[in-house]
């Protein structure tokens, strides 16, 4: 029986109390500290101030652990809107708020079953609004949107993980990669990529995933329209 069906243990009153919710809280609060190196069910039991034996009760792998934290994440995801247009936008523009809040998630995000309640409810949301969207269509768009997100939060995380690495910004490694650039791009071997870096439109971290994000919902917009 998954652990989303399996029924709780009942609570001592003799002990400290405990829930999946609390269980799953607390791990949360490790991982947005620390990374998910610092989740363990030795770790949460002893952030709760119980033995980690009372914890198998409730949960009976670390795996089952990571798939309720996931889903628990999943409740801060609520797209929104009128029409589907907006929801794949609001769908693509929260679940980047949530993993950039809880930066652990871009290691989990997509690979993994998600069945979770929460999950379960953000993909009913999102399949309701595409109500007047062709059945066979509707999966691949969504699972489009999802790859767009998921490969756009992973590549910012990586960014800003490399940020704290080598306390360098983006602007301080443009500054100390721009002369190998420029000896690179004035042996001529390379001038349509000289040309972007020269002259291409700069765009933060947000433009960038805007600007994208609208790259992709023209096109599927395009392709349903036809």
């Amino acid at each position: 029986m998954l652990v989303w069906e399996r029924p709780e243990p009942p609570d001592r009153p003799v002990l400290a109390p405990l829930s999946r919710e609390r269980i799953v809280r607390a791990a949360i609060r490790l991982a947005d500290a620390d990374g998910l190196a610092a989740v363990s069910l030795r770790k949460v039991a002893a952030a709760l101030d119980v033995g980690p034996m009372r914890l198998y009760g409730y949960i009976a792998t670390k795996e089952e652990l990571l798939d309720l934290m996931v889903d628990a994440v999943y409740a801060e995801i609520r797209p929104a809107g009128d029409g589907w247009r907006e929801v794949l936008r609001s769908l693509a523009e929260t679940t980047r708020q949530a993993a950039h809040q809880h930066e652990w998630l871009a290691d989990l995000i997509g690979g993994r079953p998600q069945l979770g309640p929460h999950v379960l409810a953000r993909g009913e949301a999102v399949l309701a609004a595409m109500g007047g969207v062709d059945v066979d269509t509707v999966m691949p768009v969504v699972d489009a949107v999802n790859a767009y997100v998921i490969g756009a939060v992973r590549r910012e995380i990586t960014e800003r993980r490399a940020e704290r690495a080598t306390g360098m910004d983006k602007r301080q490694r443009q500054a100390a990669f721009g002369p190998y650039l420029e000896r690179t791009f004035a042996t001529g071997r390379f001038p349509a990529l000289a040309s972007v870096v020269r002259d291409g439109a700069h765009l933060d971290a947000n433009q960038t995933f805007q600007t994208g994000l609208d790259f992709l919902l023209d096109g599927i917009e395009a392709r349903i329209s036809s």
